[in-house]
Parts: C-alpha cells; structure tokens; sequence
C-alpha cells in the first residue's frame, strides 16, 4: 500500500479545489497537508498540468529530513518552504498562490492592511509582507529561506499564525494556511478577496483611518477560539 494514501488523495482533492477556485494559471500553486503523527506531509508534485495529476502523484515528504519517501516524482519547487512553516507553525495544510491581486501586493512589498470586519473575520491583523531575501539566500538554499523570513516576520511582529493565517512574500506571492489543507485553500481564495477590497480601499481613500482594535477583536473572536458564537454549533 504507498506510503500515506489517505493523505495523497486528501491533498489531490484540495489542489483540484485551488484550481477550481481561478486562483493558479498554469502549473503554478500548490497545496500539502501534514500528518504530525506520521512525521510526514504530502504536497503536489513539482511541474504537473492539474488535469494530469491522480492522488498516486502525490509526494509524501518527511518532516524530519524533507526528503522524499516514496515514489520518481520531483515534488514541488516549493516544498522547503512548506517544510519551514510546517515546523514553526501548529498548521495541518498549506497553500501557496500566485493569484493576481495579492502577488501584486507582494511585488509593491505593501500589506494588505486590515480596515474592516470583513478582513477581520478571518485575519485579526494586518496580512504582513516580508523583508526581501538577500543575495545569499537566493543564492543558497533559496525555497527553504523563503520559509525563514516568513516566520522571521511573524517574530518581528509577534503574530499568532493560528490568527493571521496568510502572508504575502515580498516580489513572490501569498501564502496561507489552515487546520487542514481545505482551510488553507479558504484562506488563500479569502486573501485574494481581501487584497482586491484593499487595492480599491487605497484608491478611493488612501488616508483613511485603520478600525479599532475592539472592533477587529470582536469579528475575529466571534469565529475563531473558546467564544466563537457565529454559525451553527
């Protein structure tokens, strides 16, 4: 039986749904998820058209050494990324986009700041932006310093990723996570949503006040954590 297939064909469903959701062209994007127990995750493979892949084509990688384990397919050029968040943060899926609006945010190297409740019911801050990587790190171990100056940051700015589940990184694109990885393909279509509101939000009215903190505080924890009271039980 190959190595995770519940994994595989959980993670093969979440990337037909990232393609479903018009936010990849092409080959680009991907999704994994991680099976903490197992001391893997499992992420698409690397250069695959979406309508050719079958859950037997997805990589089973080892959260230990990132090595693959099992199978001839290059996984994608993304996974040392993955990997560095997988270990930092208490995430169970990952998705990463080049979707128009946010990509744009990420190449102006601007935040997607949050300015209303709508921003707030997912993200209880401003979605950050990286510092851009160094000639160094491109030049080193390129996907893997991605990871570290995403989570470099989150330090910075002390950010709970279970509260701000998405980045952008800086001349490079978006991001996201989640519980699982159908929760970080939510999060990766709700962070292209929110980049369009703030394109426009910086048009119409560039200096407008940020919300009170009360106020983005509310929206989020009326969704997320102990007393979340929004939808069904």
């Amino acid at each position: 039986m190959p190595i995770a297939r519940e994994l595989r064909e959980t993670v093969y469903r979440a990337n037909m749904a990232l393609a479903d959701s018009g936010l990849v062209m092409g080959t680009f994007g991907n999704v994994s998820a991680v099976d903490r127990a197992a001391g893997l995750f499992v992420i698409k493979p690397s250069g695959v058209p979406y309508g050719a892949l079958s859950p037997d084509d997805m990589v089973p990688v080892s959260l230990e050494t990132g090595k693959v384990l099992e199978g001839t397919l290059r996984p994608s050029s993304d996974t040392p990324t993955h990997l560095a968040l997988y270990r930092a943060f208490k995430c169970g899926g990952i998705a990463h986009t080049h979707s128009e609006v946010a990509t744009a945010f990420a190449q102006a190297r601007l935040p997607i700041r949050c300015m209303g409740t709508t921003h707030a019911d997912y993200f209880c801050s401003d979605i950050p932006v990286t510092r851009p990587l160094t000639k160094g790190e491109v030049g080193g171990a390129y996907e893997m310093e991605t990871g570290n100056v995403i989570i470099e940051r989150f330090d910075e700015l002390k950010l709970d990723a279970l509260r701000t589940p998405g980045v952008l990184v800086a001349n490079h694109g978006p991001f996201a996570w989640g519980g699982d990885p159908f929760k970080a393909v939510e999060h990766a279509e709700v962070l292209e949503f929110l980049a369009r509101l703030e394109w426009r939000v910086r048009t119409l009215a560039p200096d407008v006040p940020l919300p009170d903190d009360y106020l983005v505080d509310r929206h989020f924890e009326r969704k997320h954590g102990p007393k979340a009271y929004y939808g069904q039980r």
